[in-house]
């Protein structure tokens, strides 16, 4: 994709809140005059570095693939912790070939870096509850990656609750039980409470973390997406055709407008729901409407044969992730503790596919959990792990 022009699609407004960040220009949208939030700002602040150029966007791409490339080895180290090193080793050359990972690399687009961060915040996360005298400066580093999983992708806001949660759970009943989990939600706040400050300073309605709520209930909660090939899906008809929209309306004041008429047709549609809702789920989990779910990949800049690759491929490790998770229990290949770290991504995705809509990209944020666990799977069916895990080998009494 080095010299392939952008599409148009969600790769063009990262790379121009990119160019314009090397400008010294502070998140405006990028077709008018307006402030801008419509994505999470960190996937435009990884790539400003290389924005500032005459013909930045193949920079742009490279900077997406070393991401997906640091990725893989950092699922070879989830694997690792979790179940040791053939289940690491395994896990690594799983996410080396899986399209669903490798063909959101080059995009410009959120995908790369929001994967990378999930991975990120289950190794710190896994690191801190193996350590019940985890120091309260790892507390809030943890809770300061899952802030950054916020800012890249806003509905990653609730792996800060998950993870809070998990930490609490695992705490113990002492004064622990509420200072670890307070120091996971505070290390959240100081980093995305700047953004948030931000954006309620310069916008006519309160916005928090992006200003695409609205759009995206819109798109994912009208007659295309409750009937038809795109049920369960977003189809940007259902966004053009807002009879109300104007190219230059202050984008907080949009967002407001356009939830309003997204839920006043869900209570309007209420009966339709349960169809739908079941068809949110089904896409998310390639079940359902794989034409429209390739065809939405390909407006993405991915390639159809890969797009299919990944829903076959997927078809072969999801099921294989199930197994691994029952399994690596029932042999104590993985600790109950990590394994409800590792779901923590796939109820995050849950929830967001059910309130909003099911699709390859609401799902990338699950894929390391598939992955780790599918070669829990093949090291349990084909021979047990070569060493101990690494995540109950490390004493307990070393500060994280």
């Amino acid at each position: 994709k080095w010299r392939q022009p952008l599409l148009l699609n969600d790769s063009l407004y990262y790379a121009g809140q990119a160019q314009q960040l090397a400008r010294g220009i502070w998140f405006r949208e990028i077709f008018v005059d307006q402030p801008g939030a419509e994505h999470g700002p960190l996937t435009s602040l990884v790539l400003a570095p290389v924005a500032g150029g005459s013909d930045p966007v193949p920079w742009m791409r490279l900077v997406t693939v070393l991401f997906g490339i640091v990725t893989v080895l950092l699922i070879g180290l989830l694997g690792r912790r979790v179940g040791g090193d053939r289940v690491g080793l395994v896990a690594a050359a799983i996410a080396a070939i899986y399209p669903n990972l490798w063909m959101n690399d080059g995009l410009v687009m959120s995908e790369s870096v929001s994967v990378f961060v999930v991975c990120v915040v289950l190794l710190v996360t896994l690191r801190v509850i193996a350590d019940e005298h985890a120091s309260r400066w790892s507390l809030v580093v943890l809770g300061a990656c899952t802030g950054l999983g916020a800012l890249a992708r806003s509905e990653l806001a609730l792996l800060a609750v998950g993870v809070a949660l998990l930490v609490w759970a695992t705490a113990g009943w002492r004064w622990r039980t509420v200072v670890r989990p307070a120091l996971v939600v505070l290390g959240a706040v100081v980093v995305v409470a700047p953004w948030v400050v931000f954006n309620m300073a310069r916008f006519e309605r309160p916005v928090t973390l992006t200003t695409n709520d609205g759009t995206t209930l819109l798109g994912a909660n009208c007659d295309a997406t409750f009937r038809g090939e795109a049920v369960g899906g977003w189809s940007v008809l259902c966004v053009v055709s807002d009879p109300a929209y104007q190219m230059d309306e202050e984008p907080s004041v949009r967002s407001v407008r356009q939830r309003s008429l997204a839920l006043a047709y869900v209570r309007d549609h209420v009966g339709d729901l349960p169809r739908v809702t079941a068809a949110r789920i089904g896409r998310t989990l390639d079940l359902y409407g794989l034409g429209n779910l390739v065809q939405q990949d390909v407006g993405e800049e991915r390639y159809r044969w890969a797009s299919w690759a990944g829903i076959v491929m997927w078809w072969v490790l999801a099921p294989l992730a199930v197994i691994g998770a029952v399994l690596g229990l029932r042999r104590g290949l993985v600790a109950r503790r990590d394994l409800w770290a590792l779901a923590l991504p796939c109820i995050a995705v849950a929830v967001t596919t059910v309130l909003f809509y099911g699709a390859h990209r609401i799902r990338s944020s699950m894929e390391p959990t598939v992955v780790v666990l599918a070669a829990v799977a093949l090291v349990a069916l084909l021979g047990s792990s070569n060493s101990a895990p690494a995540s109950r080998s490390t004493t307990t009494n070393t500060p994280a």
